[in-house]
């Protein structure tokens, strides 16, 4: 198990290496043709200012020279300065990354809770018209945005019953648990739509599968109640794979962040990244793409070392 854990770290390093390198070369291919600047100096500056700005800011420097650096100094925890606030970008990061790890702390319970329940529901009575309700809902669910999801919720529930704001987010210090949750439950049910319902698929899919293996049958022949056979033993040996879709889903609730976090006015890491693309601010993309793709080979890892509990073959 520990060579698995190590080995997967070691991957990782090339891995952000690799990401960091694809985001900084993508925002110098869309910084060809302007002057970054020349906007950050404003309009009306001379010549001399904006030459100032760009030797200030290394940007004059060769793409290639200009990541090496960015690399060296991100092993140090320094990931540069706001080409337009000039705020250090771990600290932007460390405002923020809080407000969207408890978005995505909630959207990922809604979707456990109800992703599985209603997987298992399906599967226990494959064919019947539970089983194509919940199919036919989570096909609907898979097919609609989240933001468009969030745009629906916020007009039923906060602006037709008033029932939950519609927009902000309170931090647990400012207004309590209640408030906090308040807040965050309409954005994260906008998030964690599309992930239940394609837990809830592989959920069916896995659990019907499990079924009719001969360890089931086994198990039923020996006269263990059907509540038994399906906890103990199709459940334990499909989880592999909802465990699985459940770790890929990290990496879509994080992208879905960027557009729910705009409907619902969040200031999260999905807006900062939204703000920094359209300001082209190549130092805060960068914190934010790196920050981003670091929480998702965390989540990866921690699907792999599950793996070794819920198989014990990989344990060897």
């Amino acid at each position: 198990m520990l060579k698995l854990v190590v080995s997967r770290v070691l991957a990782a390093i090339p891995l952000l290496l690799l990401v960091a390198f694809l985001s900084f070369a993508l925002l110098e291919l869309a910084n060809r043709g302007t002057d970054p600047a020349a906007r950050i100096a404003g309009e009306g500056a001379s010549a001399d200012q904006i030459e100032q700005v760009r030797q200030n800011l290394n940007l004059d420097a060769p793409m290639v020279v200009r990541y090496v650096e960015w690399v060296a100094h991100a092993l140090t925890g320094d990931l540069g300065t706001s080409l337009y606030s000039g705020q250090p970008v771990t600290d932007a990061l460390m405002e923020r990354i809080w407000i969207t790890g408890s978005l995505a702390l909630w959207a990922i319970v809604l979707t456990v809770v109800i992703g599985i329940p209603l997987g298992v529901w399906a599967a226990v009575r494959q064919g019947s018209v539970v089983d194509r309700a919940v199919t036919t809902l989570a096909a609907l669910l898979m097919s609609v945005p989240p933001f468009v999801l969030g745009l629906v919720l916020v007009i039923t529930f906060a602006i037709t019953r008033a029932w939950l704001p519609a927009t902000g987010y309170v931090t647990i210090a400012e207004g309590g648990i209640v408030e906090w949750s308040r807040h965050l439950i309409l954005p994260a049910l906008a998030l964690a739509a599309v992930s239940a319902a394609e837990l809830a698929r592989q959920t069916r899919g896995s659990i019907v599968d499990a079924m009719n293996k001969d360890y089931v049958r086994t198990a039923r022949a020996k006269g263990l109640a059907e509540r038994g056979v399906l906890w103990k033993h199709t459940m334990k040996n499909a989880s592999v794979s909802i465990v699985t879709v459940l770790g890929m889903q990290m990496g879509r609730i994080l992208g879905g962040a960027v557009t729910v976090e705009f409907v619902f006015a969040i200031s999260g890491l999905g807006m900062l990244g939204y703000t920094a693309v359209v300001q082209r601010d190549l130092p805060v993309v960068q914190g934010v793409v790196i920050i981003s793709a670091l929480v998702v080979l965390v989540c990866n890892l921690l699907v792999d070392m599950s793996y070794g509990y819920l198989n014990p073959k990989i344990r060897k």
